[in-house]
């Protein structure tokens, strides 16, 4: 339980940060202020990094983006995934099968060989690693959906609300969607870790909207190279992406292990 509530304080307080830190920053990301690598004080708390920018200024307005995009990720390849799983149940067995081979086709695509590819096609385009994202994660959300959604349709009381004549949106609606919630959530989880990482990986690639926009992934590509002289402009927008992906994946673990043992009980 102690390790549950940490890893739930420790997403909400990355998130705020990085949803509230435009808010919070009280001077320019991308205007100079010092020579490069300048130590912390009082004025720069976290010192100035490769070029001489405020660290904490960027730390506040580099997540918005990597965790923006991200829930927007999940968000669609969730309702995709969901949408494609259950639609693929309720239909005959060869169309559902075909609609999975199709979606087989993305799953062998590397993810950073899409971003790159749209990135060439879009440069500078967020809409781009949004797109690369959601094409590479929905297939497996669409997966997990259709294994769980499955499972309900084989009930008894599905068989049942078919054999009087429901029709299939109804029975979808009314009986699959409510019993496939705690899965579809628990698998949302674990893409939204994916997502994080891919957008973070994409800004350290400099893929996406670039320089000088404040990113975390792209904090670490920029000042690694001055870890010598200054440890704080990499380290600190690392260590929030490392706690905030670790934090997340334990809170999807806990709903994927607490489900088990509703499903088991009941």
């Amino acid at each position: 339980m102690t390790r549950l509530r940490v890893a739930g304080a420790v997403t909400v307080a990355v998130a705020l940060l990085a949803l509230l830190g435009p808010l919070l920053a009280s001077g320019s990301p991308t205007q100079p202020v010092g020579i490069p690598y300048d130590a912390p004080t009082s004025a720069h708390l976290l010192g100035t990094d490769a070029l001489g920018r405020d660290v904490l200024a960027r730390v506040l307005h580099g997540g918005y983006l990597v965790v923006g995009l991200a829930v927007a990720a999940t968000v669609l390849a969730t309702a995709l995934g969901v949408a494609v799983g259950v639609l693929s149940t309720l239909v005959s067995r060869r169309a559902g099968e075909s609609a999975m081979r199709v979606l087989d086709l993305f799953v062998v695509v590397p993810a950073l060989l899409l971003l790159i590819v749209l990135a060439a096609g879009f440069p500078g385009s967020d809409l781009a690693l949004l797109a690369a994202v959601v094409i590479t994660t929905t297939p497996f959300s669409a997966r997990v959906v259709r294994a769980a959604a499955q499972q309900v349709a084989g009930r008894g009381f599905v068989e049942v609300a078919l054999a009087r004549g429901d029709g299939r949106f109804r029975v979808l609606r009314k009986d699959i969607l409510p019993n496939i919630a705690g899965p579809v959530l628990a698998d949302a989880g674990l893409r939204f870790v994916g997502a994080v990482y891919l957008t973070a990986t994409a800004g350290f690639l400099g893929i996406g909207r670039g320089a000088p926009a404040a990113n975390w992934g792209r904090m670490v590509a920029e000042n690694i190279s001055g870890a010598a002289l200054a440890v704080l402009p990499f380290l600190v927008p690392a260590l929030l992406l490392v706690a905030f992906g670790v934090a997340v994946n334990l809170l999807a673990d806990e709903l994927v292990s607490r489900l088990l043992r509703m499903g088991a009980s009941g």
